[in-house]
């Protein structure tokens, strides 16, 4: 977000963490508005695409949520699967409502995903299996508007140093942890890519750490 402010574009993010959003909003105060809700609540989804189209074009959509729940196979409960799939729920919403509004013309459509939706892993199993249906839905939307001036982009990176490991400390070590991919690495990568003014789309973007 911080790297397109600096591009100057008015970026619009949606988050339900509301003591984040307050902090966001402090920090942020011109070309940006942030929206507090449930992803996966499809008014809310609606509501905020209408309230985000008054402000301006869309030109970009990334989709980027998602959580984590590493669990060898039989200690998955329904509240693990339930999280898991939000991500790919807000997913599937969010495009839906901005392609409607958008009418399918000049759009990008940047599904954040995970290297999880590439390969299976050990404890991973919810997890991967949201991430793969994350790269069905971008697979097909690519087929859906291929010759259209609306652009589908996947991006499948490794491991990054955030909070997302914060609660899964006997999985993934903080020493490990600590090997993986900076945010701003990784964010800078992704934009280089999906905002270059070249005659080219660039279709997946996987990110490896060295």
């Amino acid at each position: 977000m911080k790297q397109f402010l600096q591009k100057n574009y008015f970026v619009c993010n949606i988050d339900r963490d509301s003591e984040k959003m307050r902090i966001l909003d402090s920090t942020y105060k011109n070309n940006y508005k942030g929206f507090i809700g449930d992803i996966a609540d499809s008014v809310f989804v609606e509501d905020v695409i209408n309230e985000i189209s008054n402000l301006g074009n869309i030109k970009i959509l990334i989709n980027d949520a998602g959580e984590p729940s590493f669990k060898m196979p039989t200690k998955y409960q329904k509240e693990d699967i339930d999280k898991c799939f939000k991500g790919l729920q807000g997913m599937i919403l969010f495009s839906t409502e901005t392609l409607k509004i958008k009418e399918e013309k000049d759009l990008k459509i940047v599904n954040i995903m995970s290297s999880a939706a590439l390969r299976g892993n050990k404890q991973e199993a919810v997890y991967c299996a949201t991430k793969w249906g994350e790269r069905g839905y971008t697979e097909s939307l690519k087929v859906a508007y291929k010759g259209t001036s609306v652009k589908i982009i996947g991006v499948y990176p490794g491991g990054i140093n955030t909070d997302f490991y914060k609660n899964s400390k006997d999985y993934v070590s903080e020493e490990k942890q600590a090997t993986f991919m900076k945010p701003c690495d990784v964010a800078k990568t992704i934009i280089y890519n999906i905002t270059n003014d070249t005659n080219l789309t660039v279709a997946d973007i996987i990110i490896e750490r060295n």
